[in-house]
């Protein structure tokens, strides 16, 4: 494959001998150490091959003193084909302008790849960059990494590490985020665990104070868990920072009201779209007004960056298609309504559980009246119903 290669770029000739005596002209390709391949016989008297380019000339001049002609059958390769565009001044400048923009753009950045990062967005990492220098155009020989990571890590604090390389027109970029450390626990604060809801509690885990209830028991909101406040013998009472866990069984009902009737899209089959060129961070538009007035529609924005050759170019192609729509009146019965309503109750339901714990069992149930829908959510849970409130001495109010 190799060798294919090199054969194509300097080129090579595909030749037909013929002669009485054909083994003459092999035994001058052996004699003058001329290399010939993908021999084919076409009679016992004539046969193909192929020669590089110099090869052949070597053999024309040798084989003038047999009796034997050689005849070109095809020419192939890079000097073959670029001798077509001798004449041609205009393309071959084109073609070298070309090359010559891709050799200077390479040596500067088009394309951004950021990697380790979870909770701290890419854009705002690219702004960070933009800020300090690095964006879309940046000479990529002329980044200082270790200025570039000092401010970023000031713009970010949430980052504890970060290194720009550039390969290529595409900076990669590598983050790592910092660890926060653990809340600090106040173990001097004089304070109560007290129930964040009613519930049925399943475990009490008192780290510090008196347990004020027992497992199988249920509590009120409000309700005194573990106390911080200990009666002694010899000393009166002590005032303590209660804390602990107490994990209970918890039950929500959640209500809400759906139309039967709800106003649906209609698309009127009228699009417009919008072509526009990216150029580095230039915008180029080929429309004239891209503002719509008093009509309803979807936009829907596809992006399509260039490359040459595996090679990021500082050109996107940006395409906006304006979907137009009308909004209409439409019944729905009332199975669907009550399946809209008990995904939008189950996504509240996780928003106020997760945080404590997690929902073991639902129920939704739901009952017509008119034109309207009432649907019911009812949810059993397992969660950390504990929370610390503080107690208020005579010290603390003075």
């Amino acid at each position: 494959m190799m060798q294919e290669l090199i054969n194509r770029l300097r080129g090579q000739v595909r030749v037909r001998a013929e002669c009485a005596f054909p083994e003459r002209v092999l035994n001058l390709c052996g004699a003058r150490d001329l290399a010939f391949w993908d021999l084919e016989w076409e009679s016992p008297t004539a046969f193909t091959c192929r020669l590089s380019r110099s090869d052949y000339g070597k053999l024309r001049r040798a084989a003038e003193k047999l009796d034997c002609e050689l005849t070109v059958v095809g020419r192939e390769g890079a000097p073959f084909f670029l001798r077509r565009f001798r004449h041609r001044t205009a393309l071959v400048t084109g073609l070298v302008a070309c090359g010559l923009g891709l050799f200077v753009g390479s040596f500067f950045v088009w394309d951004f790849r950021v990697e380790g990062n979870e909770t701290v967005s890419t854009e705002r990492i690219l702004r960070a960059l933009e800020k300090n220098g690095v964006g879309l155009g940046s000479f990529g020989l002329s980044l200082d990494g270790e200025d570039i990571r000092n401010h970023v890590l000031l713009d970010i604090p949430e980052l504890s590490w970060i290194a720009v390389n550039v390969s290529g027109c595409r900076a990669n970029v590598q983050v790592r985020e910092r660890v926060l450390p653990p809340e600090i626990v106040d173990e001097k604060t004089p304070s109560n665990v007290v129930a964040r809801r009613a519930g049925l509690v399943l475990e009490v885990r008192a780290l510090d104070g008196v347990t004020c209830v027992l497992p199988g028991t249920s509590v009120e909101k409000g309700q005194l868990l573990i106390s911080g406040v200990a009666d002694t013998d010899t000393f009166g009472a002590r005032i303590l920072a209660g804390m602990g866990k107490v994990r209970a069984r918890t039950w929500y009902t959640l209500t809400t009201e759906v139309p039967l009737t709800a106003r649906t899209k209609q698309y009127t089959g009228k699009e417009k779209t919008c072509v526009s060129l990216i150029l580095g961070t230039r915008r180029v538009k080929f429309f004239r007004n891209s503002s719509i007035e008093g009509e309803k529609y979807d936009k829907i924005t596809e992006r399509h960056p260039w490359s040459l050759f595996g090679i990021p170019l500082p050109v996107t192609v940006v395409t906006e298609t304006c979907r137009f729509y009308e909004t209409a009146p439409q019944a729905r019965s009332p199975v669907e309504a009550e399946r809209a309503a008990e995904q939008v109750l189950t996504e509240q339901l996780q928003r106020m559980v997760e945080p404590y714990g997690t929902v073991r069992s639902t129920l939704c149930s739901s009952r017509q009246r008119g034109d309207t829908l009432t649907v019911t959510l009812t949810a059993e849970c397992e969660e950390e119903i504990g929370e610390s409130v503080p107690i208020y001495t005579e010290d603390t109010q003075e």
